[in-house]
């Protein structure tokens, strides 16, 4: 596992959330337990312990780099390089 994520330049600091919960979920009429957005669109995605996990099917299209998306979270995630980050951008919180 590398010590530092390789994809930073995949990030857009202006993305902004796509929806107020995993718009895939939404569509479908599915579940989540928590959410994530995609640092390089916006997209809100649920997690991994979620049944659809459309965060990390969403990153395998080539946006590899999700935020929590959950009120009081700040950790980021990379996907590929499977390390957790930290960064210093907006921290945006549920309509």
């Amino acid at each position: 596992m590398p010590d530092q994520c390789s994809h930073l330049d995949q990030v857009d600091a202006s993305a902004t959330p796509s929806a107020a919960g995993c718009e895939d979920c939404l569509r479908v009429g599915g579940r989540w337990v928590h959410l994530r957005m995609c640092r390089t669109c916006g997209h809100i995605g649920c997690c991994d312990s979620s049944p659809a996990k459309h965060a990390s099917g969403h990153a395998t299209g080539g946006h590899p780099i999700v935020s929590s998306y959950e009120p009081g979270e700040d950790w980021w995630w990379c996907y590929v390089d499977e390390i957790a980050l930290s960064v210093d951008l907006p921290d945006y919180s549920h309509p």
